[in-house]
């Protein structure tokens, strides 16, 4: 292949990762735009179901209500297990790269290793908030 056309194909190339990239951030706006009017519409849903039941005195909205706190438990625990989840996910994480580094360096990196302990730790403060703290919320 000869010089200037090498450079026009790592030019393409390039020009096709840019592009790529514009499109998946572009994406992702989208996503989260979307997400979070989709959370509004939630809460002035149940506002205003709240602003109903508030005004009815009866035994349905009683059980109206009920369904509501159930439904604030349910929010409640999935928060919790995310926690959870995160601190499992963050000290696996910096288990796999101490494990890493240690089969790359092997005994020449100790200073490295102990920077590896950091993510394994907030994994762990993650998960014991989630497991313990976040229980009463």
């Amino acid at each position: 292949m000869q010089p200037t056309m090498q450079a026009d194909v790592q030019a393409f190339y390039w020009c096709l990762f840019v592009i790529f990239l514009a499109v998946v951030f572009s994406f992702i706006a989208v996503l989260i735009t979307s997400a979070n009017r989709r959370r509004e519409r939630e809460a002035y849903y149940r506002s205003e179901t709240l602003k109903k039941i508030a005004e009815m005195q009866t035994e349905g909205a009683n059980h109206a209500l009920e369904l509501l706190r159930e439904q604030e438990k349910l929010l409640l625990r999935r928060k919790r297990e995310g926690r959870v989840l995160s601190g499992l996910i963050t000290m696996a994480v910096g288990l796999a790269l101490l494990i890493f580094m240690v089969g790359h360096l092997g005994n020449h990196g100790h200073g490295v290793f102990l920077i590896m302990l950091v993510p394994i730790f907030v994994g762990a403060v993650l998960w014991w908030y989630g497991r313990t703290m976040a229980v009463g919320e």
